[in-house]
């Protein structure tokens, strides 16, 4: 890898064979020391692939005939994919891009994206996805100063979009794939194959908490979740994985390179999720992404997983009734998902699990010691999901990623901001962000705690609270018919007065950012005219 990560790559992640070895843990009762290491390792597992798509390769190989995606009434399959994959990794080699390298693909849901997806793979580059659509300029323009490309990948039609600067090379992948195929070619190797541990992908944060930050994702971090239990979700050949979300979403890679690596078919949708879904065996979304779906009109679909946001139990409850409904968590950083479990209705809570094969969680105090099993504290991720940092943010890599102190051997452990506690049989619940643990009225609110509690309320969907300023909280309920009134009688009854929010607006659906998560910001503008009509 290049020099701004070259001391981030993370070392070999196999999971001591022995107990952890740290002073940290004298700190508990022998009871809680024993739950700390059971809980908070993951089952260790042997991984089959160390590159992401030597694994497309094999399936292209051995099925070439086999539909390895679907868009808009256009099939391509694996042989042929394969094909077109080569001959972009030839042409980006020949442009000096191997490992170490970064391609920027700058597209839409296409065929075209899956070929530059798997040609910069191929190449030993990592590719760096945004949607031409959405991506404003400057967020462009933000990808390409931190990535410093040789080659950026984009389509005919928005090429004059793409700021590129002096000396980067712009292909248009739709007008490549017009050009007739060399016969009698070779399978395509670079000159260097890449290492385990070398990128994959670098995604961008979204930047609403600050600067968009790109996190370098190896492959050795997605071939742990792809290639082990529960993360590869039975993906098998003949099933049908749609794809639904942002490419510039992380868990878009999950549906794409989920699908493409277990020889399935992706189903790459048009604007209608609905109609996508329908034809479907496996959903990978956020939960506000599969609130606006029916589950009772996606007969075909038999798995689904959920991340990237809190879930509500009702929808969870619900899916459950009807395939195997997976919740998971774990920020970019951490590759997807570093927990995931299967829910069923007859559940007593519904949690984001244990840590999945060969990671680790860490639920630890504000000076990052270990704290006894029902306690609530940060969790922080170790183990083979960690990825290799931020690039160019030395700062933030100190803060964000630091020595793992409960491994040892060169690992690092990531914090995730992310609050929670073990139950006492194991699964972790997750208890919203620190951020969103704030001060009213001098008291402490959970905001997810508030919203959880609306979730309760008949009929009522999805709930979101927000801080308005020092002593106002506003909720958002869906849809358009619950009771406001009922609401806050169940929030005064299950919480204390300071929680129960000043405002709750019922509205028939919440807004959704590009990423499909809900979109605070809009909403925190909505809260401010509503308490200003309210007043007037």
């Amino acid at each position: 890898m290049r020099e701004d990560l070259a001391e981030r790559s993370a070392p070999e992640t196999r999971l001591p064979a022995g107990a952890w070895q740290s002073e940290l843990l004298d700190g508990l009762a022998p009871a809680d020391r024993s739950l700390f290491q059971l809980y908070g390792t993951g089952p260790r597992r042997p991984i089959p692939h160390a590159l992401v798509h030597r694994a497309f390769e094999a399936h292209a190989a051995a099925r070439p005939a086999a539909p390895a995606a679907e868009h808009l009434g256009t099939t391509i399959g694996y042989g042929e994919l394969d094909r077109r994959a080569d001959r972009l990794a030839r042409l980006l080699a020949s442009l000096g891009v191997g490992p170490g390298d970064r391609v920027p693909v700058f597209v839409h849901r296409s065929l075209p994206m899956l070929v530059a997806l798997l040609g910069v793979l191929k190449a030993g580059a990592a590719y760096v996805p945004q949607d031409i659509r959405i991506a404003p300029s400057a967020q462009l323009r933000h990808v390409l100063r931190t990535t410093r490309p040789r080659v950026v990948l984009t389509l005919a039609e928005y090429a004059d979009r793409v700021p590129v600067r002096s000396g980067q090379r712009l292909i248009a992948l739709d007008e490549l794939m017009t050009e007739p195929d060399e016969p009698g070619l070779p399978p395509f190797r670079p000159v260097r194959e890449p290492r385990a541990d070398d990128a994959c992908y670098v995604l961008f944060t979204s930047g609403t908490t600050g600067p968009p930050n790109g996190v370098a994702v190896t492959h050795r971090n997605v071939c742990n979740l792809l290639h082990s239990a529960p993360g590869n979700l039975g993906i098998g050949p003949g099933q049908r994985v749609a794809q639904l979300l942002n490419i510039a979403f992380d868990m878009a890679a999950w549906e794409i390179l989920g699908a493409l690596s277990h020889g399935a078919t992706l189903l790459l949708r048009g604007s209608d999720f609905a109609e996508t879904a329908r034809t479907a065996d496996v959903l990978i979304a956020t939960p506000t992404i599969l609130a606006g779906l029916d589950p009772l009109r996606c007969e075909r679909v038999r798995t689904v997983a959920v991340a990237g946001e809190p879930c509500p139990r009702p929808l969870a409850d619900r899916w459950s009734d009807v395939c195997a409904f997976h919740n998971g968590c774990g920020p970019t950083e951490t590759t997807i998902v570093n927990t995931l479990q299967r829910h069923r209705r007859s559940a007593e809570r519904l949690t984001i699990g244990r840590p999945t094969p060969n990671n680790t969680v860490y639920i630890l105090d504000e000076h990052r010691r270990p704290l006894p099993i029902g306690a609530v504290g940060e969790m922080w991720a170790g183990g083979a999901g960690v990825s290799a940092g931020y690039l160019n943010n030395p700062g933030l890599n100190t803060e964000r990623y630091l020595p793992d102190p409960f491994l040892g051997a060169g690992h690092l452990m990531f914090r995730t901001r992310d609050l929670g506690r073990w139950t006492p049989d194991g699964e972790l619940e997750h208890l919203g962000r620190t951020d969103d643990q704030v001060k009213v009225r001098g008291f402490r609110v959970e905001l997810d705690g508030v919203s959880a509690v609306l979730e309760t309320v008949a009929g009522c969907g999805r709930a979101v609270t927000l801080k308005v300023d020092d002593r106002t909280l506003v909720s958002f309920v869906t849809p358009q018919d619950v009771g406001t009134e009922d609401a806050r009688r169940a929030v005064a009854g299950a919480l204390p007065y300071y929680c129960v929010p000043d405002l709750i607006h019922a509205c028939e659906t919440l807004p959704r950012t590009g990423r499909g998560k809900i979109d605070k910001a809009r909403l925190l503008t909505l809260a401010r005219r509503l308490l200003t009509e309210a007043a007037s």
